[in-house]
């Protein structure tokens, strides 16, 4: 099944990707509108540095594009739906509990805007 080895490889690729805890913070700070690196810096407090080369590597695996104004570079998600993909992350985590504490879920979930799972 040539086409299952081809799927799996992009998709890890993408996992790859994005599995930089700054990458994920910045998924989610993308989530729902287009920002530039210093907006997104000041929001994580991180330097802009720092973002512009994590955006550059996203950029170069096509989860995020830019649209450039003057000289101001403007980011936004190539496909918003990966934002999805972490907040229901928030579930597994959840289930690990030992490495992270409910109240860090909590505020996750209000930061990121994600509804509680129900069990």
């Amino acid at each position: 099944m040539p086409s299952r080895a081809i799927v799996a490889k992009e998709l890890s690729q993408v996992l790859k990707t994005i599995s930089h805890p700054d990458r994920v913070r910045i998924i989610e700070e993308l989530r729902g509108q287009e920002k530039d690196v210093n907006t997104i810096a000041e929001a994580l407090e991180l330097t802009a540095t720092r973002i512009s080369q994590h955006l550059s590597l996203m950029k170069a695996h096509r989860i995020v594009d830019e649209r450039r104004e003057g000289r101001h570079h403007y980011y936004h998600l190539v496909q918003p739906e990966i934002a999805d993909w972490i907040v229901n992350g928030l579930a597994f985590v959840e289930g690990r509990m030992s490495a992270v504490s409910a109240a860090e879920i909590k505020s996750a979930r209000k930061l990121w805007g994600a509804v509680p799972v129900q069990k």
